[in-house]
């Protein structure tokens, strides 16, 4: 598709250079979403000193594996580490020292500034699936995703209002060599939407890969002071830091770019059965983890990560939308508080096959925990199906509908003059009726949240229009949003800067497929 032709991106940022480089065209976003609602604790002071006590005595007494990763063990050494092979015991009070120097929020920069996102403290930022091999939707059924499905999936998630990030891997693109597609999914980020996005880390060369096309992207001087992307460093739960994710993690923290350190945990087969037990090994290895990208560079942006399902011990599929699940999270989330950091967690998880009642469910219980839990950073907001195996178009554009119900009750409840709505009530008196009176003639635009899927309709009107299911319904959603999309501007020497990096880079490389 032709780029929109825009005024020229500053190189370095800021100022009226990143001015005119807003998009030509554009669509609605809406603005992070700012808790005025209390987080919910569930957890009390005694429970939450005894895990954070037995997470330093796992770290002292257990310790944590880095594996293949030399350079990691000297590190810890120099700092006081006892090293013993490849397991690291960290004295007590050692890795929270080094957390301190991480800050509690910071700003991820989007290409269009006004797209811009701080994470943490209040702040709920929404971000899409991560990581499926899998696709489906009503014409297709369920395939393996490629290239084609990426960009859809971006172009859906660049037009979603309430979605305020591009995501990483949506979808894992099949038909792209594994070496070559982190290359395309990047420039598809960077060239099909204008919001915030997250960086590879599936091999350190391709951290690299990410923070040079940034520096194309927003300037090299911009970009290296500054904070433009996010990417999931997922730990090998129990208690191991394996080379890859840690080769990634050095490379973004050298950079100053953000790393969500995350635990990944399925419950009763990664970690303790008990809701304590897991939140000490969630802990304890999110301190090692956070510690560790102190130790690469002093005030690196990381966030505390915490992906916890639970297990079906029968079958030993995880499951999505339990009550452990959200115990977990809420005890999590004030863990994160505690040690001053922002926190992810969350999703739009469930384990159905289909966007049906089970996953309206299991998403539905998760979204909530983690609006209540006091997640900063929700991956995974719109879209996972299958536990997690399944990128589903018509979840996406259902999940991310539902989002504006997180906007609306995070907002918190107005009692100011007019919301006190006294003149409504002398108006209209005892027997009457609220429709024809001033106050709602003035409030009935915005007064209750309205669904752009959902159908709310009469029997009669919805039997005559086909009598569809909430998934045809987000079918013909999907189609008009992608029928009605139009790339976001960008000025035509970055643009062909980063097509001449990506060819130069594929070409440099053989094909490989594992």
């Amino acid at each position: 598709m032709t780029e929109a032709a825009t005024g020229r991106r500053g190189r370095g940022g800021g100022g009226a250079a990143r001015r005119a480089a807003r998009s030509a065209v554009s669509f609605e976003s809406a603005p992070v979403i700012a808790r005025n609602i209390p987080n919910f604790d569930m957890l009390g002071p005694e429970a939450l000193e005894i895990i954070e006590a037995n997470a330093e005595t796992v770290l002292a007494e257990v310790g944590v594996n880095f594996v293949n990763n030399p350079a990691a063990l000297d590190r810890w050494r120099a700092v006081g580490a006892d090293v013993q092979g490849e397991r690291v015991l960290i004295p007590r009070g050692l890795a929270r020292k080094l957390c301190a120097t991480a800050p509690g929020s910071f700003v991820q920069h989007a290409r269009n500034p006004e797209r811009s996102v701080e994470i943490g403290g209040r702040n709920l930022v929404l971000a899409p699936v991560y990581g499926p091999p899998f696709v489906r939707d009503l014409d297709g059924g369920r395939r393996y995703a490629t290239m084609d499905d990426f960009r859809n999936f971006v172009k859906l998630g660049y037009m979603s209002k309430w979605l305020h990030h591009s995501g990483g891997t949506v979808c894992e693109p099949t038909d792209v060599p594994v070496n070559k597609r982190h290359l395309d999914m990047l420039h598809a980020h960077m060239t099909l939407s204008d919001k915030p996005f997250m960086g590879s880390v599936t091999e350190p060369s391709r951290a690299q890969d990410s923070v040079d096309m940034c520096k194309i992207l927003f300037g090299e001087d911009f970009a290296s002071n500054n904070t433009v992307m996010t990417s999931l460093i997922n730990i090998n739960s129990p208690l191991t830091f394996d080379d890859t994710m840690m080769g990634a993690l050095e490379i973004y923290a050298a950079n100053m770019q953000a790393c969500i350190v995350s635990p990944f945990i399925v419950g009763g087969a990664m970690a303790p059965v008990s809701v304590v037990g897991t939140l000490t090994q969630v802990l304890a290895e999110v301190l090692a983890g956070v510690a560790y990208a102190q130790l690469v560079r002093p005030g690196a942006p990381v966030i505390f990560g915490a992906f916890v399902t639970s297990i079906d011990m029968n079958s030993g599929a995880p499951t999505f939308g339990t009550p452990e699940a959200s115990q977990i999270l809420y005890g999590a989330g004030q863990l994160a508080r505690r040690l001053g950091l922002p926190f992810r967690s969350g999703g739009g998880l469930c384990g159905s096959k289909l966007p049906d009642a089970q996953a309206a469910y299991e998403t539905s219980n998760t979204l909530n925990a983690a609006l209540l839990g006091g997640v900063n950073f929700m991956l995974h907001a719109c879209g996972w199906l299958e536990g997690g195996l399944v990128a589903s178009f018509e979840k996406f554009v259902l999940d991310a509908d539902q989002l504006g119900i997180l906007h609306r009750i995070a907002a918190g409840v107005s009692h100011d003059e007019e919301a006190q709505a006294m003149d409504a009530i002398r108006e209209v008196g005892p027997g009457g009726h609220y429709l024809g009176c001033s106050h709602t003639q003035r409030n009935f635009q915005t007064a209750f949240w309205r669904s752009d899927v959902l159908d709310n309709k009469p029997y009669e009107t919805w039997s005559e229009e086909g009598a569809r299911s909430s998934q045809q319904l987000a079918a013909v959603r999907v189609k008009k949003l992608l029928d009605t999309y139009q790339q976001p501007g960008l000025a035509p020497d970055v643009s062909e800067a980063l097509a001449a990096y990506v060819a130069r880079r594929k070409a440099e490389m053989p094909d490989a497929f594992v």
